[in-house]
């Protein structure tokens, strides 16, 4: 039944989303472990991104689908330095994210995060000019395959893949993600009627990356 139900669905489902249609009493992560085994070998496997689960074509295998994939726009620099703080800084303003790149950050840089559905607006912080805070979502996890944010390499992990250099200034640390969906204690609620007025997205001056 959990088959069935992973392989009709086009979105990923989670535990209480399956439990709902299955009998009363089901050990539903035993059985998506179950079912994790046995397609761990298989052209396809069952996948766990951001508490939910689903069908996905086998890493090794992604290669023979390369040619049905829709050639994507790439990210530019500063488009990709902004995720990567996002991801482990959030909830972080735009002021933050220029902060910690050390270069302005334009408001189209963060339009194209948030077309992608990679970010989300979460909030506003509790300062003047209330700011809005940036997160990133499930389609983030999932273009990534992590099953959480938590999956994020660390320091180390960084450092052994070349993407920092070895010898770091000491008392260096990357921080511990959290995409929590609650709002912190420095956060207010968007609400919806200011989805559709936010010209400037970060309520922020409008200016251009520059390095």
């Amino acid at each position: 039944m959990v088959e069935a139900l992973l392989f009709a669905s086009r979105d990923l489902l989670s535990a209480e989303e399956l439990a709902i249609r299955l009998p009363g009493g089901a050990d539903i992560p035993a059985l998506v472990a179950e079912l994790r085994r046995i397609y761990a070998t298989r052209g396809v496997n069952v996948v766990e991104i951001g508490g939910k689960y689903g069908f996905r074509t086998a890493e090794d295998l992604s290669y023979l689908l390369a040619r049905e994939q829709v050639e994507e726009r790439k990210l530019s620099r500063a488009a990709l330095e902004t995720l990567a703080i996002i991801a482990y800084h959030q909830p972080v303003t735009r002021a933050e994210i220029e902060e910690i790149r050390g270069v302005s950050t334009s408001k189209g840089t963060v339009d194209v995060l948030l077309e992608t559905g990679w970010i989300r607006m979460r909030g506003r912080r509790r300062t003047p000019g209330r700011p809005v805070t940036y997160g990133t979502t499930d389609a983030f996890l999932e273009h990534f395959m992590l099953a959480s944010v938590g999956d994020l390499p660390g320091l180390e992990e960084l450092k052994g893949t070349g993407l920092l250099d070895s010898a770091v200034p000491a008392g260096f640390t990357v921080p511990v993600p959290n995409d929590s969906a609650e709002l912190g204690a420095e956060e207010d609620p968007i609400e919806d009627d200011e989805l559709f007025d936010l010209d400037d997205t970060s309520g922020e001056a409008e200016h251009d990356d520059h390095g």
